[in-house]
């Protein structure tokens, strides 16, 4: 009716994934958040000494969303996660904002949601998503503190989705050391914890770097 009847300039899409799942209802006043690109899904489910924010998108932000649960229940780490639905929008809205910024330096200089929103957060951030790395680093020289990005750069060639989302280390026990390893890196936890991590979660370090893996006859 908006494209047709009315003559709006605009444009809807649908993406479709092979993977069925349950909707969740819109959480309470996260209307503005998902037109922007950006709004937080869930806090962390208890206060602890250490913090971080994880972002997803798509079927990826249930395992951000199980990487949360490991993270309170056993490494002592208070994650949000965040549904990051258009990082493309995000990215938009940012040049925008440096260009207005730009070209009226005596005015009062516009903040990117993606600035104004994280930096009412605390600890590293960690974007996880099953397109390849460059969609969320998109928006990384707004983010305002630490920024790790997991995504799926390289040929994937898994049987089944667990075992293709834990080959591009994108899986919630993937996001789980990234936020511990960044953690590590700010001198909030010891490496060790990480490397204890590692083990208890079946994740092998030494494992060839699944964007440079190649296909072997």
């Amino acid at each position: 009716r908006r494209m047709y009847e009315e003559g709006e300039d605009i444009f809807y899409y649908l993406t479709l994934y092979n993977e069925n799942f349950t909707m969740p209802a819109m959480p309470e006043g996260a209307r503005e958040g998902i037109l922007r690109g950006l709004y937080r899904f869930r806090e962390a489910p208890e206060k602890r000494k250490q913090f971080a924010q994880i972002l997803g998108s798509g079927p990826i932000l249930a395992q951000a969303l199980r990487a949360q649960e490991i993270l309170s229940e056993r490494y002592g780490v208070a994650a949000d996660v965040w549904s990051a639905t258009s990082y493309g929008e995000l990215r938009r809205e940012a040049l925008e904002c440096d260009r207005t910024n730009r070209l009226h330096p005596g005015k009062r200089r516009r903040r990117p949601t993606v600035t104004r929103v994280l930096e009412e957060t605390r600890g590293p951030i960690v974007a996880a998503s099953d397109s390849m790395k460059a969609v969320p680093h998109q928006i990384a020289p707004w983010v305002p503190r630490s920024y790790t990005v997991l995504g799926t750069d390289g040929f994937g060639r898994s049987d089944t989705r667990e075992v293709l989302r834990r080959f591009f280390e994108i899986d919630a026990e993937h996001i789980v050391v990234s936020v511990l390893s960044a953690l590590a890196r700010e001198k909030k936890i010891e490496a060790k914890v990480v490397e204890k991590a590692m083990k208890e979660l079946g994740i092998d370090p030494d494992v060839s770097d699944p964007a440079v893996s190649k296909i072997r006859g």
